[in-house]
């Protein structure tokens, strides 16, 4: 928790609580239905619930918006980001069905109210969003596929409507197609340890 609380020194007790919930209800749910790599549990604070907040250093949500978290897997980024944000509406999913029972599990837990959790394919999800946030599921020209029609025409934040979208390495190939105003913000000029050294979020602008 503490490296939490190192980045995010603002948060309340509720919020502080329910963060310090996190790495007891994942190592509960883990043992069951695997939804962290089992070599990542040991780091669960920086390589999951630290990098999913990499999100909220680039664009603050506000209340009353309303965010896609597509391939949730267990619930990153969207538990950590739900708990930051609790007046922020967030739908979660994830084409496999055990992975969306962790995160209906865990956001029951922390009394998350602002989460809606869909055991489903990105195409079948109905609606309109601020900004669509996702952790690597898949490479950017087809998740642009994905996502088509889902983000709202009017904005309301400082950044344009688009996707939020966690990813490491050299992406100047992957990111080629990509005819949409896109910037890349690195994680290593927010978090100092090794571990975000690569790691960044990618802004596609959507509208």
């Amino acid at each position: 928790m503490d490296i939490i609380l190192k980045y995010f020194p603002e948060l309340n007790k509720e919020q502080i609580k329910q963060f310090a919930q996190l790495e007891e209800l994942y190592t509960f749910w883990n043992a069951q239905i695997n939804v962290i790599s089992r070599k990542d549990t040991d780091n669960f604070y920086t390589h999951h619930v630290l990098h999913s907040l990499g999100i909220a250093k680039i664009c603050a949500f506000k209340p009353g918006s309303s965010i896609l978290d597509i391939g949730t897997g267990g619930g990153f980024p969207g538990i950590p980001l739900a708990i930051l944000f609790p007046e922020t509406s967030f739908v979660l999913v994830d084409s496999i069905g055990k992975k969306i029972k962790v995160v209906n599990e865990v956001a029951n837990a922390l009394g998350l109210t602002n989460v809606t959790a869909h055991h489903a394919r990105a195409e079948e999800i109905k609606g309109d969003f601020d900004f669509i946030v996702s952790r690597a599921v898949t490479q950017m020209p087809i998740f642009l596929t994905w996502v088509k029609g889902k983000v709202k025409k009017k904005s309301a934040h400082t950044l344009v409507n688009g996707i939020l979208y966690l990813k490491g390495g050299d992406l100047s190939e992957e990111m080629k197609p990509v005819k949409h105003l896109n910037r890349e913000f690195l994680l290593s000029t927010i978090y100092e340890e090794a571990f975000f050294e690569t790691k960044k979020v990618i802004y596609v602008k959507l509208r």
